[in-house]
């Protein structure tokens, strides 16, 4: 769960010392299983105003690019363990890394992967790129990505540093082993024995957090998604309807085949490749499209880029598998076809 709690609640002087007490207390309660300090809630708080560009010792942008920009996160030791992110090579930041001893900082796996070539970024330095008198930093650990802005996780550059060594805390994280709103009485009774001016705001669980910031994008992908199979629904119908009236108008040529030696087999089969045929061209037109359309739109829209392989070839699949089951009943209606009373129609 995770608590704003305000940086005047203890003073600009005593503020650490007030998380430091906050955390210590709060993880001697019977089910907490850790206790951090933050200044960012992850999914809640936007990350457009906390982006900076880095420069990283070793990492040469190219002619004309600029330094990488990254995510910038100040979180407390034991930060990573609470909210379960894996720490991948390294250390995690410690209640010794202050502003009177070394200064260090945490990168995330893709930092590491982008900006290294052989993805070893520990014990490399980094700083903010746009301040020439910023102290450089060493990289002392590499944490996996942390997406908090996407459904679809994506690589994401972000540096962590020690709140010790740059801001004060005013966010409380806590790790419960069961139901974590249990613990808000006694987190906040924590908090208020602390300082009589503490004001927990909405106390609520990261799980929660995501719910709320993704209910819109949810609530787009279920409209888009009833969409999408209404239109599959109107194409297996389409494709069905197509095939069951040829096969009604070949009557005398199926019965033609099978007088001649055709086994019911390659009749189905013929049908069943009719089908594959019919969505293959749809699928070959509904792509060039769809190309044209992403490049004509990609000049008046920011963000707009064609999809990857992976849905392609999935959505293809599916075209083709419901024309396989729409071409089911025509190919077993022409299989079926009575050899004399097809040549008698002629």
């Amino acid at each position: 769960s995770v608590a704003r709690v305000p940086e005047t609640a203890a003073g600009a002087a005593g503020v650490f010392d007030f998380y430091q007490e906050a955390t210590g207390r709060s993880g001697e309660l019977p089910g907490v299983q850790g206790v951090a300090a933050g200044r960012v809630v992850p999914w809640r708080d936007s990350s457009d105003g906390l982006k900076f560009r880095f420069a990283f010792e070793g990492y040469q942008p190219a002619d004309g690019e600029e330094d990488p920009t990254c995510r910038f996160r100040p979180v407390s030791p034991r930060f990573f363990a609470v909210l379960g992110v894996p720490i991948l090579a390294g250390r995690d930041f410690t209640d010794a890394d202050r502003d009177d001893t070394e200064l260090v900082a945490l990168v995330s796996q893709s930092v590491a992967q982008r900006l290294f070539s052989n993805g070893d970024a520990v014990n490399r330095q980094v700083r903010f790129a746009n301040n020439p008198k910023a102290r450089p930093r060493r990289i002392v650990g590499i944490v996996a990505d942390v997406d908090d802005e996407n459904i679809v996780q994506e690589p994401t550059l972000t540096v962590y540093y020690p709140l010790r060594q740059m801001a004060s805390p005013n966010r409380l994280f806590v790790r419960a082993a069961g139901d974590p709103y249990t613990l808000v009485p006694s987190v906040t009774r924590i908090l208020r024995g602390l300082s009589t001016d503490v004001a927990v705001e909405r106390p609520t669980t990261l799980e929660d957090v995501r719910a709320e910031v993704l209910t819109p994008e949810r609530l787009n992908a279920f409209v888009f998604s009833a969409f999408g199979g209404i239109a599959l629904l109107i194409a297996v119908v389409g494709v069905a309807g197509v095939l069951a009236f040829s096969v009604s108008t070949r009557t005398h040529e199926f019965g033609v085949r099978l007088a001649v030696g055709c086994s019911p087999r390659e009749l189905r089969a013929g049908v069943l490749w009719d089908g594959v045929r019919i969505a293959a061209i749809g699928i070959a037109a509904g792509a060039g499209g769809g190309y044209a359309f992403v490049r004509v739109a990609a000049g008046f829209f920011e963000n707009v880029r064609w999809p990857g392989a992976l849905p392609l070839i999935g959505a293809a699949a599916v075209l083709i598998g419901a024309a396989i089951v729409a071409s089911l009943a025509p190919a077993a209606r022409a299989s079926r076809v009575d050899v004399l009373e097809a040549l008698r129609s002629e």
